[in-house]
């Protein structure tokens, strides 16, 4: 046996679900977890919701549903070499941008602001209301009926949640603690190692694929890229593997040489760190102080360089500041909307605003809205509120979109 199998969240002593079901004959837990993802409305949305580029902006730029299964591609290659769960990996992965708002952390940033002393707004924390609550398909129960291991990863693939917990898991916990204390999320805890194999690939992912984005949209080339010197290093050696190498392929052997690299440190890492701490179990990685699925020092230098370059060159680029602005005026705007008067809402939402028992209730109901809006659809709707000569074709209490 290998003993990195040790570390492998094992399916058949999952924890369970919150709605006790049938087992799949033919799919265990996690797999079931995975395509429950897969097949919800808010998975299909972030096809049109923006990683970096607002979606208008171009087709072969990334989005943030091309960004997830990036994400999950790494997550299920590095837990296959670790010996872990890749279904699980792959599950948390392919979840952990999907209560993302349009536009990205600008939409995250101004709808949090929006929400503040109300509830405030985290999309960590809305991923886990989509999965328990938002998505409305199965006839038993609202929401996707996850395993606790899967919403484990959901809430803490970053770390453990000990300060400024968002109200939505809070909310959550309280829920949970009175009705099954067994399936608490331990928030003081670190997650299991697939959860932080799924946060790495995150990493690992979006830093690799700004290189291509970056440079497909003009903000910077691969002579800047040289600067940097561990990229430097890749670009001359593929030059001299291949003399006439086209430039779009010269950035796509780059970009692959240098995830290949991160994904064998972390490889090499993670077996330097359990043969240190002498783990026996995945609990004792649970209850670990620090996080079992890291970069070398080395490598975390170098990717903070590639980071740093990135933050200055492109997510900090005048064109990117524009859409910046832009986004979260459309989203404080839509706020500020709905806020000071619920009946302008679409007809479902604003029933269930009508029931609200709170103000705060009733805030979380036009966030949950906002929230789940893609790009365009977000851009529609401000237009068909704001815009007095243009937006007055289709109105929202028709063009419904599913929750």
């Amino acid at each position: 046996m290998n003993k990195l199998n040790l570390y492998k969240t094992q399916f058949s002593q999952s924890k369970g679900r919150y709605y006790s079901e049938p087992e799949s004959s033919y799919r265990n837990p996690f797999m079931r977890d995975r395509d429950r993802l897969i097949h919800s409305a808010a998975f299909r949305r972030l096809e049109h919701k923006t990683q970096v580029f607002v979606q208008h902006e171009g087709d072969n730029f990334r989005s943030r549903l091309t960004h997830s299964i990036e994400v999950a591609q790494i997550a299920r290659t590095i837990a296959s070499r670790l010996g872990l769960d890749s279904d699980l990996a792959e599950t948390v992965a392919l979840a952990h941008d999907l209560g993302h708002t349009p536009f990205g952390h600008a939409g995250e940033e101004a709808l949090n602001n929006s929400m503040k002393n109300k509830g405030g707004f985290d999309h960590n924390a809305q991923t886990l209301r989509i999965v328990t609550k938002l998505e409305k398909k199965y006839a038993e129960f609202d929401g996707l009926n996850l395993t606790w291991e899967s919403l484990e990863g959901i809430v803490k693939h970053n770390g453990p949640l000990k300060n400024n917990i968002p109200n939505v898991i809070m909310e959550y916990q309280e829920l949970i603690n009175s009705k099954n204390k067994f399936l608490n999320l331990n928030l003081n805890k670190f997650a299991g190692p697939e959860a932080q194999v799924a946060a790495i690939s995150d990493d690992i992912a979006y830093c690799n694929h700004d290189i291509d984005d970056g440079i497909r949209a003009g903000l910077f080339d691969l002579d800047a890229l040289e600067d940097i010197k561990h990229v430097g290093k890749v670009i001359n050696s593929n030059r001299m593997k291949w003399k006439n190498i086209e430039n779009k392929r010269l950035i796509h052997e780059t970009i692959r040489n240098l995830i290949n690299h991160m994904i064998e440190d972390v490889v090499s890492e993670f077996k330097i760190i359990v043969n240190k701490n002498k783990f026996k179990s995945v609990e004792d990685i649970r209850n670990n102080n620090t996080k079992v699925i890291n970069f070398s020092k080395k490598t975390f230098k170098n990717n903070q360089k590639l980071r740093k370059f990135l933050f200055e060159k492109m997510y900090k680029h005048t064109i990117v500041n524009r859409m910046t602005l832009k986004a979260k005026s459309i989203i404080e705007d839509l706020f500020n909307a709905f806020s000071n008067d619920i009946t302008i809402l679409p007809v479902d939402w604003r029933e269930i605003a009508e029931n609200a028992k709170s103000d705060n209730e009733l805030y979380r109901t036009i966030s949950d809205y906002i929230a789940g809006m893609t790009d365009r659809y977000a851009v529609m709707e401000h237009k068909r509120l704001y815009d007095l000569h243009g937006g007055w074709t289709g109105t929202s209490l028709y063009d419904k979109r599913d929750r």
